[in-house]
């Protein structure tokens, strides 16, 4: 018979958290990996990859133990590893279950002990082992002497605590934003500034080429080695120089940086676990009405009201959105960066139209099933073209400005303001032929865009995407020949009236996306089951 003593259970306060939740990581990492092969296969190749990387970094590391610019390489790396770490939980806040604290919420929990158990939890996974690797190998590639040796115990397990602290504190603080609709469009816009920051180190990494070196990065290291996680390392390196001193303050930095994350931390996830929710608030009676906005600006009619939607769907839908920017700053970064390293063209300009004139293909797939709401309104080739020309508008109404823009930075930067006429007119032939092109491929080859998932392509339907898409590209080039050939017919000609390519091209677009629009009119309204049956399949 079972004693009261021990039937019993032990208070919640005497039960250790720490342990619990390193058990809690691990089952949560072992569970997510039984729920299909695909999870778990894309689970070992990543650790396998970022285990590898990780290798590589380290050897390269120790390789610049007796370079004189190791410190500034240990410095800096360590600097740019910290800032991962800070905006990791806002692209990827569905990576780390643990992050969403409000699943704690109805658990008898202080924060204190709370915070400590989370941050030994946080301290399991791929992204610790891999911070492990580096900010080892930074330490050990400045250590020298006995005592850097032993600043460097210190300093490694210091450096990933400040790294671990610095990304749940900002993710404790955005909990709210990043479980919200905003916070899965900031999500999906992450494959973006991924790949901005990828042109960014490229751009980097030419001029540090071009400036003679590491010694470039000396003046950068000075002042980052005085900035938490990377003045643990700093300490190291100060500690192998004889600077007692300045290692003590950089060791006492990251400390008090360490002591300041954790309140901050303790302060969001009090205040996250004690405040309700303000979609749980209830909405305030006397809320004035809101204004009319961009849909008082439009007119008043079928063509307005498309145009209204379209550019909802830009604003609201993450999909269309991360598109959109993506577009927007693709276009704008290549020109820009191809003439910063001194071999671009002003004609690099026709760039940023290519970008934005794509967002005119698959207009139906961004509508998925609601595209049947659509169909109710088109009953001939004339309710066709008025929904095709009415979205070409609203995708005017950003591309258009936005060529003028791009093509005038491309010219100021690149100084040939001569070729600006030509490289503008070129631009909007470009815009305008995508923009017929893109109604026609919409037509003829729709596709559905998954809601959720990170595909941007339902699958089965990859083939006709890329066709769309492919056959549009070279379409739109065939139809662009003739500006192509006025261009280059004035410049053999030598008769300075270059600058008729401009209002050429600006009339050519026109003419252009006014034909493919009337072309593609019948064909949508001839085919709208099938475009309706494609477009529902995510």
């Amino acid at each position: 018979m079972t004693t009261t003593a021990e039937a019993t259970p032990a208070p919640v306060g005497t039960v250790p958290l720490t342990p619990v939740f390193v058990r809690l990581k691990l089952s949560l990492l072992k569970n997510g990996l039984r729920q299909s092969g695909g999870r778990r296969t894309a689970y070992i190749v990543s650790a396998v990859l970022a285990l590898l990387f990780a290798a590589l970094q380290l050897i390269g590391l120790l390789a610049l133990r007796d370079n004189a610019h190791a410190g500034t390489v240990a410095v800096l790396a360590t600097a740019v590893l910290a800032l991962a770490w800070t905006v990791m939980p806002l692209f990827f806040p569905s990576g780390d279950e643990t992050l969403d604290a409000t699943r704690l919420v109805m658990l008898p929990l202080r924060p204190r002990p709370l915070i400590a158990a989370l941050l030994a939890a946080s301290l399991v996974g791929i992204g610790p082992l891999f911070t492990l690797c580096l900010v080892l190998g930074s330490g050990i590639a400045v250590a020298h002497s006995a005592v850097a040796a032993l600043v460097a115990v210190v300093a490694v397990p210091l450096t990933i605590l400040v790294c671990v602290a610095l990304a749940r504190t900002v993710a404790a603080a955005n909990t709210r934003l990043l479980t919200s609709r905003k916070g899965r469009d900031l999500a999906v816009l992450s494959g973006l500034v991924i790949a901005v920051g990828f042109q960014f180190v490229n751009f980097g990494m030419q001029k540090l080429g071009d400036s003679g070196g590491l010694s470039a990065l000396d003046p950068a290291a000075k002042v980052i080695r005085w900035v938490p996680p990377a003045a643990a390392i700093g300490a190291v390196d100060s500690a192998s120089q004889g600077s007692y001193g300045r290692m003590a303050i950089q060791l006492l930095l990251t400390a008090v940086a360490l002591s300041v994350l954790l309140y901050a931390w303790q302060r969001s996830l009090t205040q996250l676990m004690t405040t309700p929710d303000g979609s749980t608030l209830r909405p305030d009676a006397a809320r004035k009405e809101s204004k009319p906005g961009l849909a008082g600006l439009l007119p008043q009619n079928r063509t307005g009201t498309v145009m209204l939607r379209t550019l909802r769907y830009v604003w609201r839908d993450p999909k269309t959105k991360a598109s959109w920017i993506t577009s927007l700053a693709i276009g704008l970064i290549v020109p820009v960066f191809n003439a910063l390293q001194g071999h671009g063209s002003v004609y690099f300009a026709t760039f940023g139209a290519f970008m934005l004139g794509a967002q005119m293909y698959n207009q139906f797939g961004q509508d998925t099933s609601a595209f049947w709401m659509v169909v109710q309104t088109i009953s001939s080739s004339r309710d066709a073209y008025l929904e095709l020309r009415a979205r070409a508008l609203a995708i005017l109404l950003v591309t258009a400005p936005y060529t003028v823009l791009v093509a005038v930075v491309t010219g100021s930067l690149t100084g040939k303001w001569a070729a600006f006429p030509e490289a503008l007119g070129l631009s909007f032939a470009l815009l305008g032929a995508m923009l017929a092109t893109g109604a026609f491929a919409s037509a003829t080859f729709p596709y559905s865009i998954p809601q959720d998932s990170r595909k941007n392509v339902a699958p089965g339907q990859g083939g006709i995407a890329f066709l769309a898409i492919l056959g549009g590209m070279v379409t739109s080039g065939l139809l662009c020949l003739p500006m192509i050939a006025l261009t280059i017919w004035l410049h053999v000609s030598g008769n300075g009236a270059q600058w008729m390519v401009l209002p050429a091209g600006a009339v050519y677009a026109l003419l252009i996306a006014y034909a493919g629009l009337r072309a593609a009119a019948p064909r949508t309204a001839k085919r709208l089951p099938e475009i309706l049956l494609a477009v529902s399949r995510g």
